[in-house]
């Protein structure tokens, strides 16, 4: 694992940018193409708007296929979708063609939403492991990383897949890739910043294991490599760096 500790947001951002495109063009060397997994919320759509314009043309965006650690169980086309922010800060500025887009069926009922994304992945990768060669994520003030929340039966899934997660106390469902899925990744990267987040960075990175109450403690790559992009404020309660 390796900690990148920056002064602020943008230094961040700028950092992770950086490493998106440094692993994409790697793979797309060795390969021919590179597989990414996206993370929602308001720190990855800064991410990828800054992909989209000071990195257009620093990478083979058409050898890039594109896919969702986690989705809300809301219309793609709803305000809180994550395919919908990726579609608009990233996808349609590109000019990405819709066939290098997975996202999460979510007229599908959840149970059945997240069945059919595992194939969906299944057959992208066909006879080779379900290895993604990144998967970006975030980091909830709960600990919580995808949708991988606390005190949810996806915690002890065993065998890498895709399930769907209820959260009773927004009385709504999630889809989103397990622990085991990411962690087959070649790359994991967490993008965090913000004093809010210190308290949740401490609790994962350097309390005593308990992944019920800090699921981001179950992202441990297998084989593959683990980085933190994080500014000053979000690590100011790290002990060990």
């Amino acid at each position: 694992m390796e900690l990148n500790i920056f002064n602020n947001e943008n230094e961040v951002l700028a950092a992770l940018a950086a490493h998106f495109v440094k692993v994409a063009n790697e793979a797309i060397a060795a390969k021919g193409k590179f597989s990414v997994a996206l993370s929602g919320g308001s720190s990855p759509k800064k991410l990828y708007e800054l992909l989209a314009s000071d990195y257009e043309d620093k990478l083979e965006w058409d050898k890039v296929y594109f896919f969702f650690g986690d989705e809300r169980n809301v219309p793609q086309t709803d305000k809180d979708s994550n395919y919908l922010m990726a579609k608009n800060a990233l996808f349609a500025p590109l000019l990405i063609d819709p066939d290098h887009i997975f996202p999460v069926d979510t007229s599908l009922e959840p149970k059945e939403a997240a069945a059919k994304y595992q194939e969906v992945i299944e057959d992208f990768f066909d006879e080779d492991e379900l290895s993604f060669d990144l998967v970006l994520l975030g980091l909830g003030d709960n600990s919580h990383t995808a949708s991988l929340f606390p005190f949810t039966p996806v915690l002890h899934d065993r065998l890498p897949g895709v399930s769907e997660v209820f959260l009773p106390d927004q009385n709504v469902y999630r889809i989103t890739m397990n622990a085991p899925l990411i962690n087959e990744a070649k790359q994991i990267a967490f993008l965090v910043y913000g004093e809010g987040k210190a308290v949740a960075v401490h609790h994962v990175l350097e309390d005593d294991e308990d992944i019920e109450e800090y699921p981001a403690q179950l992202i441990e790559p297998i084989v593959g490599e683990i980085e933190w992009f994080m500014d000053i404020a979000a690590a100011a309660l790290l002990e060990n760096i």
